[in-house]
């Protein structure tokens, strides 16, 4: 259990969780190929070498979101809050700074799955601290930074594999990277 973030109460019983989100079960990799309608966000614009930098760039809003007096209000019952988004977004930089690390020090590594919903409710995205999260989330976005910085030449091309059979190279995994952190400002108007 992650201890950055308060332990449920005894008073904490099940019923009193928000609404679970409906699974998204869609296959996003197709934001490689097109424009997302939703964002605006074209995934095969993006100067791989650019990675870094933009992950960096797009820090203080998420900041900004979670510093918000509304930051654990659901805009509906089934729509993550921003604390819940920005909670989620810091275990993406996580995950894929994993992941790239994976892809540079093995030859086509296949990644552990990762179940966000579980991991949300689980981790009861929706109690923890507003704060504690925009700084785990500052902390990991530099992390994850660093990791696309060092990534040069023939590397960028090294692959790596879901378990859903998604082959990724190391330039496609942060352009699909970088949909994600750059979407969900878009849900949580930042």
């Amino acid at each position: 259990m992650d201890t950055d973030h308060p332990a449920a109460t005894p008073a904490d019983t099940p019923a009193e969780r928000p609404p679970a989100i409906a699974p998204d079960a869609k296959d996003w990799t197709w934001v490689l190929e097109a424009r997302c309608p939703e964002c605006g966000f074209a995934a095969s614009d993006v100067d791989p070498q650019g990675i870094g930098g933009t992950v960096r760039d797009l820090v203080p809003r998420w900041v900004a979101a979670l510093h918000r007096e509304d930051a654990r209000e659901r805009p509906a019952p089934d729509v993550w809050s921003p604390l819940e988004y920005g909670a989620h977004v810091r275990d993406v930089m996580r995950v894929f700074d994993e992941r790239v690390r994976l892809m540079l020090e093995q030859d086509d590594p296949l990644f552990a799955n990762w179940d966000q919903d579980a991991t949300a409710q689980e981790d009861r995205y929706d109690l923890q601290d507003p704060g504690v999260v925009a700084d785990e989330l500052s902390a990991s976005a530099e992390a994850t930074a660093l990791r696309f910085d060092a990534v040069a030449g023939a590397q960028w091309e090294r692959t790596g594999r879901r378990s859903n059979g998604s082959l990724f190279t190391v330039r496609t995994l942060g352009q699909y990277f970088l949909h994600d952190v750059v979407h969900h400002l878009h849900d949580v108007r930042a």
